[in-house]
């Protein structure tokens, strides 16, 4: 679990049945599941609404979501809670849910250093990278006012085009034209755009070699290294494996 974007399947929840009484196998039972740890994830980032963990994680199926919900309810590492006002409810994590926060973390590094290898072009997917980019461009290094961005993907059949809408901290993530004048056009392929984002080029070192274009205000253009989207982990990088026999 990681701010890597990986290919996930709805799978039903497996408990371990192994009868032992070892605390990491009890603890495993409850944020065992790939889908826990992506909403505790989310959690984390901030999110807390039914909706928000759907835009999120694309790839869950609303009744895996609402059984992961409520798995995590009765293990105590969330509770649900109505919106005074609304006809809406919240997720809001426990003690129990909140002391996970550094090993999740440490689960990012440790799997970003060391099952990168595994990772392929297969494993991506653009919503949820597009939630991840979004959400991780540096605000404070763009012109006061409103900003907008379209990123244009090459080689998708579906899904190609997106626009951010930044303004003072807050950027809007949009599948469908805003209607905005576009202040910077991003086009590339989602491998080549992912790349940069988790750190393993630098964007200026992409825009010289033709894998990310980028065409606009020439301000944007300028301090792209300032203000372009990165992965919280992008500095994390990967541990060479090697084997018994020496493989790497």
């Amino acid at each position: 679990m990681s701010d890597t974007v990986l290919t996930l399947e709805n799978e039903p929840q497996q408990l371990n049945q192994s009868g032992s009484l070892c605390p990491a196998v009890k603890a495993a039972d409850m944020i065992g599941d790939k889908w826990i740890l992506l909403i505790m994830r989310e959690l984390f980032g901030g999110a807390n609404r039914y909706n928000e963990f759907q835009r999120a994680l694309p790839r869950i199926s609303p009744t895996v979501l609402s059984k992961r919900l409520k798995q995590m309810e009765e293990t105590g590492l969330v509770v649900k809670k109505s919106v005074t006002g609304e006809k809406a409810t919240e997720y809001r994590l426990t003690k129990c849910g909140r002391e996970l926060a550094p090993l999740v973390d440490y689960m990012a590094k440790w799997g970003l250093r060391w099952a990168r290898r595994r990772m392929n072009e297969e494993d991506l997917d653009v919503g949820t990278f597009m939630w991840d980019f979004h959400r991780s461009l540096n605000t404070s290094e763009l012109p006061d006012g409103e900003t907008v961005f379209s990123v244009n993907f090459s080689g998708l059949n579906a899904h190609s085009k997106w626009w951010l809408v930044a303004k003072d901290n807050v950027v809007d993530l949009c599948t469908d034209d805003p209607g905005k004048e576009v202040d910077l056009y991003i086009s590339s392929t989602l491998p080549a755009l992912a790349e940069v984002w988790m750190g393993d080029m630098d964007v200026s070192a992409a825009v010289k070699a033709d894998d990310v274009m980028l065409t606009g205000a020439a301000y944007l253009m300028r301090t792209a290294s300032q203000w372009f989207p990165k992965s919280r982990y992008a500095d994390v990088r990967p541990e060479r494996f090697v084997g018994t026999k020496g493989g790497g």
